[in-house]
């Protein structure tokens, strides 16, 4: 039995990037559909010059796109700005996926793939990028993650977080000595119940890249083996206002 999907839009404006132009038609439409606002690019220095006029709340960007592939185009657009990011790829191989997360995709689909779920995934992304207003300030290990603003610096610095890699980190803090399994952390942190598990384990090593002193060594998050990652602040974590 075919598993039927609700669309239910929220606004925002979506770049959608795609050579093909029958994919791009299909999922413009179906975002339409949805109540976004899209524009489209079929190839990276376009999106780049409308992602510039025009500052999307998500793209979903092609991998393979001619000229400049859609790696590219997600570290150029990066370098304005946080922008959450899901990429589309015909390929089948772990390492492209891998890839696209390595460089700050938030989420990727890969073909075929049905627009009414792409569209699920957007809502599902953008959802996450909405201020908690109802949550006080987390500090701990010389880091502060103020989850209204969506920030998080660390000895005062500001962190050059990812979507996931904020909403990573505010988990962490909120559950510092808990054990939690790659599938613990794709449910509670991405609200997935399935998916590709190296998704959590891309993220965990960007983090760490972060916020540990020697990531090599980390000390903070923890591996847990044959279970999965402990946040292990030493002092404790506090909230306040």
């Amino acid at each position: 039995m075919q598993q039927s999907y609700e669309v239910t839009g929220q606004a925002g404006r979506v770049l959608v990037v795609d050579d093909d132009p029958t994919v791009a038609e299909v999922v413009a439409g179906y975002l339409d559909r949805a109540g976004y606002t899209v524009d489209r690019a079929d190839d990276g220095p376009t999106a780049l010059t409308r992602a510039a006029a025009h500052r999307p709340d998500l793209v979903v960007l092609d991998l393979m796109l001619p000229g400049m592939d859609g790696l590219e185009v997600c570290r150029r657009m990066r370098a304005h700005g946080p922008v959450p990011v899901i990429m589309l790829t015909a390929r089948g191989d772990e390492d492209d996926r891998i890839l696209g997360l390595e460089v700050g995709a938030d989420d990727y689909v890969t073909k075929p793939f049905s627009p009414r779920e792409l569209v699920l995934r957007v809502e599902s992304v953008l959802r996450r990028t909405r201020p908690d207003t109802g949550t006080r300030l987390l500090s701990a290990a010389g880091m502060t993650v103020d989850p209204a603003a969506r920030r998080a610096t660390k000895n005062g610095t500001e962190l050059a977080l990812t979507l996931r890699e904020f909403d990573l980190l505010a988990f962490f803090l909120r559950n510092p000595g808990r054990a939690y399994s790659r599938e613990d952390l794709m449910h509670q942190v991405w609200g997935w119940d399935f998916g590709d598990l190296s998704t959590v384990t891309v993220h965990v090593r960007r983090l760490r890249g972060k916020v540990e002193a020697d990531p090599a060594r980390p000390r903070l998050i923890q591996t847990v083996w044959g279970v999965g990652y402990r946040f292990e602040p030493q002092g404790g974590v506090s909230e306040h206002a």
